[in-house]
């Protein structure tokens, strides 16, 4: 993304040196509330003061805070000020970590927060974004399915539309990002996992890197002087290859800066567990491998090879053998039998073999420096994953499919150790802001699981008169056809935008089967997740006339105000799905459902209400379905989030 405005390293107000620049920025942030907001016309809250003193304290000293505010009080605007000018102060970008890609569009889209801040301070906020690799297209995929056919051809469009560099390196003149994820809205999901960058790609020896988009953008926004936002999942990568990509004579993917801001912070855990995961496949390890064996080499590092190949082959085979497929899951469940950990033992005696003979290999100088670095580096990293095996209890493991390819999924279960010693025992400001971080007025559970051991915190409730502005149903239908009949009665009704969120894909693809064979649904215009790239369905959404959505991920985040949305349906109560990672939860719990599935569902849920009232002038309704509403404890529980007026109508 380009600069929303000029870059510029001065401050907002007459700065003086011999004052601590704290006191100064927050004595200018108040005059943006009390002053310099209301006469441009803004209505400012009491909340959003509240929470500018308390960030204060947090910036002064350097501390970890949760940030709790409930929608609608304006927290980004406060963190946005103080990541801004202390990011000037320190001549360090601050980094906005947002919990996926739609949230970060949601941020810098053109009428979004950070472009309010520019054009009404009058501020020059240069904010670039740092995409994960994932949003990346590949070249070499891309290459691979191009070519003549239906869907090819869509592909060799994408191809004949790079920059001429690309192709050809001699009609460099200047780099500029390409290849973003948000620059092909037309492919849908399945389409763009054909030609994305996936882990199993080998950057570091790619002859195409230095014309590669993803390198380019991630060059652009190095260059950041005031904000990064980036995803929390880049953030943790960043975080866990820090020190692997300064061995490897490489940058960081992120530059030193001066803080951080979570947003929506109660999902970081997972997005922890998830950079500190480890893909295996055999046809991946095979083709590492065998690059040893290019040019001369010494008998017994081939034969070591060739070994370390068939025990890979041999424990794939038992991996396949002792998978369980997992319903409403991509994941399968693996048994972690005798047969399958003394496959493991044996690969990974294999892989020691490999490593033995490299030594000795090295010395002779017969193998390519850089190609024996490379592949040194991915065999420490596969005896890193595969020691994890040695402590079952300690580990969550799962295969899937990756394009016909068995892959093996290895996550160590916590991450808090490693949390608290790479990320919050830094001296650095870090914002966790989210309107659902407590629990029953504690912060001491998010705190345990992120191992923050030192915090400060504080909570605002959402100054929206909900009572008034909110109608509310519970159903414990579980009919897809009966809840579809509800679905069409209120489209029929065409009072606004209606965003339909499932907990699953399978589930939302259910209710997509039924729409699609009813003419009736016919005339209306219904959105569906994965169809497109999410922004562009977002803003479809939220420029259409009665448009609708339906969605796995926008629980979180979605902000789109005015009758564009004014009728939520939660298709089924967001308990927390039956694959490894909760299932892992579960057995160590006293209380699985008290303790892991009812808080999982109730935060989840309070998000996806949280999406309807979005200014003090939107009304609307919200209508949830769920087998368990039966429960009278869960029943109380889910009828506490809804108005008073609402939840006596569905005693």
């Amino acid at each position: 993304m380009e600069a929303i405005t000029a870059l510029t390293t001065t401050y907002p107000f007459a700065f003086d040196p011999a004052a601590p620049f704290l006191d100064q920025a927050s004595d200018w942030i108040a005059d943006v509330f009390y002053d310099i907001l209301p006469e441009a016309g803004f209505e400012t809250r009491d909340e959003q003061i509240f929470m500018a003193f308390q960030l204060e304290r947090a910036y002064k000293e350097k501390k970890t805070i949760f940030a709790e505010a409930g929608v609608g009080t304006g927290k980004t605007l406060v963190y946005l000020l103080y990541a801004s000018l202390y990011a000037r102060y320190t001549r360090k970008p601050a980094v906005i970590a947002c919990a996926d890609e739609s949230l970060i569009e949601q941020l810098v889209k053109p009428e979004g927060d950070i472009a309010k801040i520019a054009r009404h301070l009058n501020l020059n906020i240069d904010v670039r974004l740092g995409k994960s690799q994932d949003q990346y297209l590949c070249l070499n995929k891309l290459e691979e399915v191009r070519g003549p056919g239906s869907e090819n051809e869509v592909f060799q469009n994408i191809y004949e539309e790079l920059p001429p560099f690309v192709h050809f390196p001699d009609t460099l003149q200047s780099f500029y990002p390409y290849g973003s994820r948000k620059d092909y809205p037309e492919l849908d999901d399945k389409q763009w996992d054909q030609v994305g960058w996936d882990v199993f790609q080998d950057c570091l020896i790619c002859p195409r890197r230095h014309r590669c988009g993803q390198t380019l953008s991630r060059d652009h926004y190095r260059k950041a002087t005031d904000l990064i936002v980036c995803s929390h999942d880049f953030y943790m990568e960043h975080v866990w290859t820090y020190e692997a990509r300064k061995r490897e004579g490489q940058l960081p993917l992120l530059p030193e800066h001066s803080s951080v801001v979570f947003d929506e912070g109660h999902l970081l855990e997972t997005a922890a567990q998830s950079a500190l995961t480890y893909k295996l496949k055999h046809s991946a390890f095979e083709s590492i491998v065998t690059r040893l064996l290019e040019g001369e080499v010494r008998e017994s590092l081939a034969l070591a090879v060739e070994h370390a190949i068939e025990r890979s082959d041999d424990l794939f085979e038992l991996i396949g053998r002792y998978s369980t497929p997992v319903p409403a899951s991509a994941r399968n469940e693996l048994e972690l039998s005798a047969e399958l950990m003394k496959g493991v033992n044996a690969f990974r005696g294999a892989v020691d073999a490999i490593e033995e003979e490299i030594v000795f290999e090295s010395g002779m100088f017969s193998l390519d420096e850089y190609q024996l670095r490379i592949v040194e580096e991915h065999l420490e990293m596969m005896q890193t994953a595969l020691a994890l095996f040695a402590n079952p209890r300690e580990l969550i493991c799962w295969t899937q499919d990756d394009q016909g390819d068995m892959t093996l999924v290895l996550m160590p279960k916590k991450v808090k150790e490693i949390l608290n010693e790479r990320v919050f025992s830094k001296k650095m400001p870090i914002i966790f802001s989210s309107a659902t971080l407590s629990a029953d007025e504690s912060f001491d559970y998010i705190a345990d699981s992120l191992g923050v051991s030192d915090y400060q915190s504080f909570s605002v409730a959402s100054p929206y008169d909900y009572e008034e502005s909110m109608q509310a149903s519970l159903s414990t239908e579980t009919s897809v056809a009966v809840k579809a009949d509800h679905v069409l009665s209120a489209l029929k009704r065409r009072e606004g935008g209606m965003l339909l969120l499932f907990p699953s894909r399978e589930s939302m693809e259910a209710f997509r089967f039924e729409a699609e064979s009813r003419p009736e649904f016919a005339e209306f215009p219904m959105l569906y997740e994965g169809d497109a790239e999410i922004s562009r369905l977002i803003s479809e959404f939220q420029n259409g006339k009665f448009v609708n959505l339906c969605a796995v991920t926008l629980w979180e985040g979605l902000d789109v105000p005015g009758d564009s949305l004014n009728h939520v349906v939660i298709w089924e109560l967001p308990f927390p799905p039956n694959d490894p990672v909760f299932a892992s939860k579960r057995r160590e719990s006293a209380d699985p459902f008290g303790e892991v599935d009812m808080p999982h569902m109730l935060l989840r849920l309070r998000q996806g209400i949280g999406r309807l009232i979005r200014t003090s002038g939107d009304r609307g309704r919200v209508d949830i379905f769920g087998e368990a509403l039966n429960q009278q404890n869960v029943r109380e529980r889910v009828s506490s989030l809804l108005p008073a007026s609402a939840a006596k109508e569905n005693e």
